[in-house]
């Protein structure tokens, strides 16, 4: 009975001996491809490969916590002149508001491009073109709400329709961005939501607390926490 499991033995060993060898050799075929994959590529080109996953997997941090500070301060001019133009919503008023708006644009570019360039960060990058076509939809959509308000004579649903419709921008951009931002969109959301069950002729104040202090609050805090 001996002599019989001997070789059983010695072939159970030599078949794992045949399959370790084996087994050891093709992990050393797998390196060495490896080896000459990573040999022959363009360092460039893994670079490149590198930079654009970490863009696509960030955040866009050049919302700018000056320049809305700076918007904040000129949508309260703004609400000075509209009360001066109108004490109701007619369109004088929203001219003036219009006027502001083009205003706030301008600013709000330039300052995003300059806290973007001072941070090294693209405005082209994933996370900005995130940003922009999430922030961007809602207002194009307050514009055009805006003419047919306009030409339906109803001209008083225009400033609850603005804080919405702009809470809706910044909430949608802002989860493409640092964390305060979506807070600020939810503000002037709850401030549009007050808008719409209140007299329109507490319109300006609701424009002043939204446009002009929710800006300069949240402007202040991100100029504090995220630079710019």
């Amino acid at each position: 009975m001996q002599s019989c499991r001997k070789p059983r033995r010695r072939r159970s060993r030599g078949l794992e001996s045949e399959f370790t060898e084996q087994a050891f050799a093709n992990a050393v075929e797998a390196n060495t491809e490896f080896a000459e994959t990573q040999a022959h590529s363009d360092p460039l080109e893994q670079l490149k490969y590198i930079r654009q996953t970490m863009e696509s997997a960030g955040s866009f941090t050049a919302v700018p916590g000056v320049g809305q500070i700076v918007i904040g301060v000129s949508a309260l001019a703004a609400t000075y002149f509209a009360a001066k133009a109108s004490a109701v919503v007619d369109e004088k008023w929203v001219a003036t508001w219009l006027t502001e708006s083009v205003i706030a644009l301008a600013i709000a570019a330039y300052a995003v491009a300059r806290k973007a360039r001072g941070a090294n960060q693209s405005l082209l990058s994933g996370p900005a073109r995130k940003f922009a076509l999430s922030f961007a939809p809602p207002l194009v959509v307050g514009a055009l709400l805006t003419f047919l308000l306009y030409r339906a004579e109803m001209l008083a649903l225009v400033p609850a329709m603005w804080l919405l419709l702009y809470g809706t921008a910044v909430i949608t951009g802002g989860a493409f961005s640092v964390g305060i931002v979506p807070v600020m969109g939810v503000c002037f959301l709850s401030l549009g939501a007050l808008a719409v069950f209140t007299p329109a002729a507490w319109a300006n104040w609701y424009m002043a607390l939204g446009f002009g202090g929710l800006h300069i609050i949240f402007g202040g805090i991100i100029a504090k926490k995220h630079g710019g």
